[in-house]
């Protein structure tokens, strides 16, 4: 592993713990601003703040719980350095309960770049969370809320 692929790993497994903890703060102070995400359906949503991006997580966080969202983890499927300090990440997102068992998982593409802070999203592209997510809500007997 490089130095790069060191990098990464740790930023998406800090990354995973703030979802795992529920710390919305702490997950929004892993983006830059603005941050970006560009999705198939809505198109690209920009927030200009980490505070707004730590109050857009917070909105998610009791569909979360209700579905008993326990623990994440990842898979980094493969990057590509775009520039000096940029670079493009995809990733597969696992979601766990409290047994330890695989709910269900996620795809996504982000793009980082390194400053200051280090490394720091960007722009986010989820692939298929959506789906994902409605499939679980489904089969636990959970409603989603528009």
């Amino acid at each position: 592993m490089n130095d790069i692929e060191a990098e990464l790993d740790d930023y998406l497994a800090r990354y995973a713990d703030t979802l795992t903890s529920y710390d919305a703060h702490a997950a929004a102070g892993l983006w830059g601003t603005p941050g970006m995400i560009l999705t198939d359906e809505q198109g690209a949503g920009v927030l200009e703040s980490r505070e707004a991006m730590a109050a857009g997580l917070e909105q998610s966080y009791p569909l979360y719980r209700r579905l008993g969202l326990a623990s994440v983890g990842y898979e980094r499927l493969g990057h590509e350095r775009l520039g000096d300090t940029i670079f493009l990440v995809r990733v597969r997102w696992l979601f766990y309960d409290s047994d330890g068992n695989r709910m269900t998982d996620s795809h996504g593409s982000y793009i980082l770049r390194r400053g200051d802070e280090g490394l720091r999203a960007f722009v986010c592209v989820p692939a298929d969370d959506a789906e994902k997510l409605q499939a679980l809500a489904a089969e636990k007997g959970v409603g989603l809320t528009t």
